[in-house]
């Protein structure tokens, strides 16, 4: 049985870590690289980095940071934020990032997914989809949850995957912040229907919950940032929990 993997998230605006609720009321969190590096020795499995504000002409801020978070964090970490291309993949790839996630500019252009798989294999390739539900059913957004499409959450990752994706970062934005727990359906609908790992986003307030997406949604890794950037919930607790409840964790 695979290990569930527990992976803290920092959202970066202007080289800070940041947090808000519901995608809203954006709140300082610290700084990323000490975070990250504390993360690492406290035992996280991953680490996701992403820039919530980017855009191309700042690619090379970005790639500064990413050459910065290498020398500290001896994990694997994911990069986010503003990747239109593949030369922007080989940039954050050379700066020592070990996957890198897209979002809009893939669901705007999904061919982009084909080429980033050809070119640097699946397992470097991660979707962050930012879904919220309504009208009856999940539903795709983009630019930081600010735009909906007219997209079904479950469709457009099934299409990622098909692409080549391999793993998807799925974030309600129902729950994000709330710290009232994952949101069980749409996780445990993509968990079971794809062939590849989902990671499970927002929500995150009390160590059930993570028991709770890992045994009821099959979510294969669990997402968290504000929990562990405010001290509420150390990893090692959250492991030592899991374990205990019969979830097969790594120390």
């Amino acid at each position: 049985m695979l290990t569930k993997r527990i992976i803290p998230c920092l959202d970066i605006k202007d080289g800070r870590t940041v947090k808000g609720v519901n995608f809203e009321n954006i709140r300082d969190a610290g700084d990323p690289i000490e975070l990250g590096a504390m993360y690492a020795r406290q035992g996280a499995d991953e680490l996701v980095f992403l820039d919530i504000t980017a855009t191309n002409e700042r690619r090379k801020t970005l790639a500064e940071l990413v050459t910065r978070i290498a020398r500290e964090v001896n994990i694997p970490f994911t990069v986010g934020g503003g990747i239109a291309s593949v030369e922007d993949v080989q940039v954050l790839l050379q700066s020592g990032a070990d996957k890198i996630s897209v979002n809009t500019s893939a669901f705007k252009r999904p061919e982009l997914l084909n080429e980033l798989s050809r070119e640097f294999g699946s397992q470097c390739v991660v979707l962050a989809i930012d879904t919220k539900f309504e009208e009856s059913d999940w539903y795709v957004y983009l630019n930081g949850g600010r735009v909906k499409t007219a997209k079904r959450t479950f469709d457009w990752a099934k299409e990622a995957v098909d692409r080549g994706v391999g793993e998807i970062l799925l974030t309600s934005m129902n729950n994000d912040g709330t710290k009232q727990g994952f949101a069980l359906d749409i996780t445990a609908l993509l968990s079971q229907h794809l062939n590849v790992p989902v990671i499970a986003s927002g929500g995150a307030g009390t160590m059930a919950h993570f028991e709770e997406v890992f045994e009821v949604a099959q979510a294969d890794a669990a997402l968290a940032a504000s929990i562990f950037h405010y001290n509420e919930i150390a990893i090692p607790d959250l492991k030592n929990y899991l374990y205990d409840k019969g979830v097969n964790v790594r120390f």
